[in-house]
């Protein structure tokens, strides 16, 4: 039996938590392998997973909740264990303190300037990452392999189908998602919408921009006027920083924080995704999903998303100015006049940019961007690097 312990927490409401949970249910049905999760894996991590889904790993569950709690650690708080650490690295590529008989650094950053990369890491067997982008950079700032595997989505859920009805038949429903950072670029999704809404006024923006950090999100305004404000409850006040900014607060939906399983309901019933991140350390989540939905794409082609988007798939938006400053190599800004040009033919051709969102949907089966083929993709690689 092969431990693969999985260095951080698992849960339904963020990238890394979505990963944990994708690879803990897919590493549960392989006979010899026994997933761990760095992090005591509590209910509130599952909410809205279905019965079936839950039933399937509570098991594992337990005896990865026992396994944290009898782990012991040496005086300089070091746990040792047999098998495999995935160690959850992010743009300071500090280690944690589990360390096992293989090591591997999976490493997701959007900050290119990798402060002593090559050191911090050398405490790695091998090294990670989900995307050529982040691969590339590492590769030059440790001077050693680094294995790409692209991450994927829950077909079974995350697939085309019926609308519910819930919404206007009469508006034209844009989706945007992910917590509000300067890589994510909500600052433009907000420039253009105002600048499209005012000749539309059936458009409405939905947000999923909460996340369970709304500190980090407070006072940023990136190249609009005004910043980033919590509400009473501590939670992103979406609505108020898009009136703040010339853009009418009834066109805007705030989705709130959603649970992944919520997700494609949501994305089947909108027109167009819009995703004009300045980075990307992987493939985004939101555009995978959107897509695996059969919802068309609009999303800058830079970074990590030059993995994902094609011609046939989505439309990309190529005009990518530099981005100034420290450790934003490869970064891109995109045109708002070139966002708004997509939105504007998407408006105008809904059955032609139905069709593109048919097409991604198919090209996500196609080119395994599944969890599936994630998890097998990893334990196959596993397995050969560590017999």
């Amino acid at each position: 039996m092969r431990n693969i312990f999985l260095n951080w927490q698992m849960n339904n409401t963020f990238g890394w938590g979505i990963l944990g949970f994708n690879l803990f249910s897919q590493f549960v049905k392989v006979p010899d392998v026994r997933p761990l999760m760095g992090v005591a894996i509590d209910d509130l991590d599952l909410v809205m997973v279905d019965p079936l889904r839950r039933g399937a790993i509570l098991s594992a569950m337990m005896e990865s909740n026992q396994f944290l709690a009898t782990m012991k650690r040496d005086s300089g708080g070091m746990a040792r264990i047999k098998g495999t650490v995935i160690d959850s690295l992010g743009d300071d590529v500090r280690g944690n303190d589990v360390h096992g008989q293989s090591n591997i650094g999976r490493i997701v950053y959007a900050d290119t300037r990798l402060p002593d990369a090559k050191q911090a890491l050398s405490r790695y067997d091998a090294l990670l990452c989900g995307s050529a982008w982040n691969a590339q950079c590492l590769r030059a700032a440790t001077g050693r392999e680094v294995k790409v595997i692209l991450e994927g989505v829950d077909t079974s859920l995350f697939c085309p189908g019926t609308r519910s009805g819930v919404l206007d038949p009469g508006k034209f429903y844009i989706f945007t998602g992910g917590k509000i950072e300067a890589r994510k670029g909500q600052d433009l999704t907000l420039m253009a919408f105002r600048a499209f809404s005012a000749r539309h006024p059936d458009a409405v923006l939905v947000t999923s921009w909460q996340s369970p950090w709304p500190q980090w999100a407070a006072g940023f305004k990136g190249r609009l006027e005004h910043g980033v404000k919590l509400s009473g409850n501590g939670t992103v006040d979406v609505k108020a920083w898009a009136r703040d900014n010339g853009v009418d607060p009834n066109k805007v939906i705030d989705l709130g924080h959603i649970p992944n399983q919520m997700m494609p309901t949501v994305l089947r019933d909108i027109d167009v995704c819009l995703q004009p991140s300045r980075a990307e350390p992987c493939t985004s989540l939101p555009v995978k999903e959107a897509m695996a939905c059969g919802a068309p794409v609009i999303a800058a082609a830079n970074t990590g998303m030059l993995d994902i988007l094609t011609s046939e798939n989505s439309i990309a938006l190529k005009h990518q100015a530099p981005v100034p400053g420290a450790g934003t190599e490869g970064w891109g800004e995109s045109s708002v006049d070139e966002i708004v040009e997509a939105l504007e033919w998407v408006y105008r051709n809904r059955a032609k940019a139905r069709l593109l969102g048919r097409r991604a949907a198919q090209w996500i089966v196609d080119e395994r961007r599944t969890w599936q083929a994630h998890a097998d993709d990893l334990l196959g690689w596993i397995q050969a690097t560590f017999p």
